[in-house]
Formats: structure tokens, C-alpha cells, sequence
């Protein structure tokens, strides 16, 4: 069995990731890289995370909207499957490390627009929500500093599996 771990959340595999078909509350499409391996999964409407783990092999699928950064999937929604763990992954939460009185719902607000300017491939965006809003919530530099290296470098890759 592995685990995919992103931050405090994780999501345990039973045995290989792979498509076991569409089902009811799993009638979504898989997209596959090259080799046949899962990558990601459009969310159908309908759709049950819990389900969509089953289809594809993955326990906690529950947990399918957290570590794509919403509180709940939605029918059209692409949720990704193949992460790099070379990439950082920044909790839907909270940061790692946060205050005492931490506003936990401007946080969450913030992540999900910035998957949604990255989903549309708009790094302008994502760079004026960091520095208007989100970098201040975080307290640690070298977490500060890994973001914005990364919304410089602007890799939408990267980005799209840091925060979408």
C-alpha cells in the first residue's frame, strides 16, 4: 500500500492507482499520462469522493476535495491524481504554522482563488492574491519564500498541484 501525502493530509492507495471503470457516484472522466497512469479526474455530476476513490484505487476519497483545496467537489471540476512529491503542497486548512485567533475562512477563500486563477492559467492573478492577501497569513519565511519562488518561476504545473 503507498500514500500520497500532501502537508498534515493524506490519501492511502490500495494496491495501484487505475481506473476500475465507471460506476454510480463515479461517472466521471479519467485522464491517463502516457504510461497509462492515472492523472486526474473530472467530477460528473453526482459524483461521491468516497466513490471516486473506490474507482480509482485511492482510500480516504473523502479527502479528494481537501487535497485539490475545496471544502467539496463539483460536477465539471477537475481534481488531480499524479503528484509530483518533489512539488510543495500548501494545506487547504490553515498554514503549517499560524497565529493564535488564525482567520481560517479568508485563508480557505484565498486557496480556492488561487486554484481558480491557476485553472485558468492566470499567474497575474495568483501573484496579486499572494501579495495582497494570502502571504501574510503565513508566518514562516522559508514556507513565504517557496511560494513566491514559484509564482516566479510561474511553472502552471507546479502551481496547479500547489493550489487546485
Amino acid at each position: 500500500m503507498k500514500a500520497i501525502t500532501f502537508g498534515r493530509m493524506s490519501a492511502s492507495l490500495i494496491g495501484e492507482r487505475k481506473d476500475q471503470g465507471a460506476r454510480q457516484f463515479a461517472e466521471g472522466e479519467v485522464s491517463l499520462d502516457a504510461d497509462g497512469n492515472v492523472v486526474s479526474y473530472t467530477v460528473a455530476p453526482g459524483d461521491v469522493g468516497e466513490v471516486i476513490g473506490e474507482r480509482l484505487c485511492i482510500r480516504n476519497g473523502g479527502d479528494l476535495g481537501v487535497l485539490n483545496h475545496v471544502r467539496t467537489i463539483q460536477p465539471g471540476q477537475v481534481l488531480w491524481l499524479n503528484p509530483n512529491p518533489d512539488v510543495p503542497w500548501v494545506p487547504y486548512y490553515q498554514p503549517p504554522e499560524f497565529p493564535e485567533g488564525f482567520q481560517q475562512i479568508p485563508y480557505q477563500q484565498a486557496i480556492e482563488a488561487m486554484g481558480a486563477a491557476v485553472d485558468a492559467g492566470n499567474l497575474d492573478t495568483m501573484r496579486a492574491i499572494w501579495a495582497n492577501e494570502l502571504s501574510a497569513m503565513f508566518t514562516n519565511q522559508q514556507d513565504k519564500d517557496v511560494i513566491s519562488r514559484e509564482l516566479e518561476t510561474g511553472d502552471l504545473d507546479r502551481l496547479r498541484q500547489m493550489f487546485s
